[in-house]
């Protein structure tokens, strides 16, 4: 007599996918099984809880096992599924850019309340176009710009625009070396900030799969901080603000970066949801001392 194929149903995949990858030290494992199953089966997670009994054909459980197989290698959950949200928004990542972050969202929620009638607006690394791309969409008047040095990043910045509706002018290059001449009510930046010593003790996630040059930030992690902020100066309109993501303990590093300048005023910090000084900014009320001396 033929043997008779076990059956795996919703719920049997969920339950033996949660411990599988609890024993690869997948955080959230759970969750995790219902967004990949989620995706296979393509419903909601609604879906999923009213079909628990949903036997899953040979060709699901094929797709399924690709991904459960390639999380447990700690390969993130958003290159799997190939999107993330943020700021209620839906962006296509890659390996070519670093993920969008919640965290990050209290960056573009800073920016917008303090230069609400910014009409020219600039993102230094802009990456997946994330933060550019939620301030189009908060401060709509406003021309946005991005940067960046890597042409791979610009291409799925200028997809995430489309795909969220947005228009905004994306340069090559580093830092402000495409926009000479050029000035900004805004400038934001999430720079690279993790201490070049600090990478190899970040989770597999980030530090296999996540572009190492969008990670470190030099020997303390101030390396990008230290450029820009004195050449800011030149870019940003007279009372125009400029705003950073900084790392854990490194916000009063920052504001003394300000400081040394001698011409920001209305400096301050603002916090992530998880209490951490994550956000940086301050407004130009100045031209540079020896610049106002000449």
């Amino acid at each position: 007599m033929k043997k008779q194929q076990e059956t795996w149903n919703v719920l049997k995949v969920l339950n033996w996918t949660k411990g599988y990858l609890a024993e690869k030290e997948v955080e959230n494992s759970r969750l995790e099984a219902e967004w990949m199953l989620c995706a296979v089966l393509a419903m909601d997670r609604v879906g999923l809880y009213v079909n628990f009994d949903k036997p899953l054909s040979s060709q699901e459980l094929t797709s399924f096992r690709e991904m459960v197989t390639r999380r447990a290698k700690r390969e993130p959950l958003q290159h799997i599924l190939g999107s993330q949200e943020f700021m209620a928004l839906e962006f296509d990542v890659s390996p070519d850019v670093l993920i969008p972050r919640h965290d990050t969202e209290i960056l573009v929620q800073e920016a917008a309340s303090r230069c609400p009638g910014a009409k020219r607006i600039l993102d230094i690394g802009v990456g997946s176009g994330c933060v550019a791309i939620a301030l189009a969409k908060v401060l709509p008047q406003a021309e946005v710009f991005g940067v960046d040095k890597s042409k791979k990043a610009l291409e799925l910045a200028e997809r995430n625009a489309e795909r969220n509706g947005v228009s905004m002018t994306l340069l090559n290059g580093s830092l402000f070396e495409p926009l000479k001449g050029m000035t900004f009510d805004l400038i934001v930046s999430n720079p690279p900030y993790i201490p070049s010593g600090d990478i190899a003790t970040l989770q597999p996630e980030v530090r296999d799969f996540e572009p190492r040059e969008a990670l470190d930030g030099g020997t303390d992690g101030l390396d990008f901080y230290r450029a820009m902020i004195p050449a800011a100066q030149d870019h940003l309109s007279l009372c125009g603000w400029l705003l950073f993501e900084v790392g854990i303990h490194q916000a009063q590093q920052v504001i003394r970066l300000f400081e040394d300048e001698g011409c920001y005023d209305n400096l301050f910090t603002a916090r992530d949801t998880g209490g951490i000084e994550r956000v940086v900014g301050g407004q130009l009320v100045s031209a540079q001392p020896e610049k106002a001396g000449k």
